[in-house]
């Protein structure tokens, strides 16, 4: 299950450092699967769809601080859990029930960001 940040976010960005795969982007700012990890070329997105991996996408929220599901692991292979989570100060990162995945694709999805 990847990791959402719900609209109680204080926009503290305590979370963005934290996260292996710079799945964190503060409210507003575009993403790309590049960013932070070692991919380059084509990119699969879990929809299906292939991507440029230097691409930019569109924020998935303007207000507050996101993860993009594409990039978030839930920090398995990295730590024992979630980084967001644990540094939030209000307890706004929460597994999203509409992105659920076991470990092994998470770890799948480790490996394929950090060749």
């Amino acid at each position: 299950m990847a990791i959402m940040i719900t609209d109680e976010c204080i926009n503290c960005g305590a979370c963005e450092p934290e996260c292996p795969n710079n799945a964190i982007y503060e409210g507003g700012v575009e993403w790309a699967i590049s960013e932070g990890t070692s991919v380059s070329g084509d990119y699969a997105l879990k929809s299906g769809e292939v991507i440029d991996a230097d691409a930019t996408n569109e924020p998935v929220s303007d207000d507050f601080y996101y993860i993009t599901h594409d990039k978030c692991t839930e920090c398995k292979g990295f730590h024992e859990e979630p980084q967001c989570a644990a540094v939030c100060p209000v307890d706004c990162c929460v597994p999203d029930p509409e992105h659920v995945e076991d470990d092994e694709v998470l770890l799948a999805r480790k490996d394929a960001l950090h060749l």
